[in-house]
């Protein structure tokens, strides 16, 4: 595929056109879905910049990074069928399915691996890779309310793509404590209001 020209102007009034040719609104629960889908791949990429700024960065770095982009691949994918009504898809479409899900089970297994047991929550923070990580872990849970959202409107969705998303904001949750710990200053725990109150404060020596 070859583009050659960035803008159209077929969507100046508010609406756009499916894979197949419809044309939706500019905000139908389909573009929500697929747009959101999108912004994830996104802020993945922005943590990938985060997590191994260098090629020469430490190995874990690397081995997060590649799943990483291989997460960026499935996005793309997932975008792609979802911008896709079912009367339009094609014989040998790219779509996820069961095998990618256990694919990230796999991962979330292998770098929970070597992490400590939680005992707190975790704050969003630890670094710049953590935080990136932790904004896409949370962009992902927005993602899954709009696929769910649209397979009720639409069950030809199916649900490996919810599974596959519900999964992969697990497995951006324990990037970014591996994140945290490997390029960070460890993970930032929420402590309870009561443990809070003997905090000096930041402006108490004034």
């Amino acid at each position: 595929m070859r583009i050659t020209k960035v803008y159209t102007r077929a969507g100046d009034g508010g609406t756009t056109r499916l894979v197949g040719g419809d044309a939706v609104p500019k905000d139908a629960l389909r573009i929500e879905a697929y747009g959101t889908v999108d912004e994830l791949n996104s802020v993945v990429g922005v943590a990938r910049a985060a997590v191994l700024p260098s090629p020469d960065g430490p190995p874990a770095a690397r081995r997060m990074d590649a799943v990483l982009e291989r997460i960026q691949h499935d996005l793309f994918d997932l975008g792609a069928d979802l911008a896709t009504p079912a009367a339009s898809r094609w014989d040998g479409m790219d779509r996820l399915d069961a095998s990618d899900t256990g694919r990230l089970e796999r991962w979330i297994d292998g770098f929970n691996e070597d992490l400590p047991p939680l005992r707190e929550f975790v704050l969003p923070g630890g670094g710049p890779a953590a935080s990136a990580l932790h904004v896409a872990r949370t962009v992902c849970r927005r993602a899954e309310r709009r696929v769910v959202s649209l397979m009720a409107e639409d069950p030809e969705v199916g649900p490996d793509a919810v599974t596959y998303v519900n999964r992969l904001s697990d497995l951006l949750f324990v990037l970014a404590r591996v994140a945290a710990r490997m390029l960070g200053d460890g993970e930032p725990t929420w402590r309870r209001k009561a443990d809070r109150a003997q905090d000096p404060g930041p402006f108490a020596d004034r």
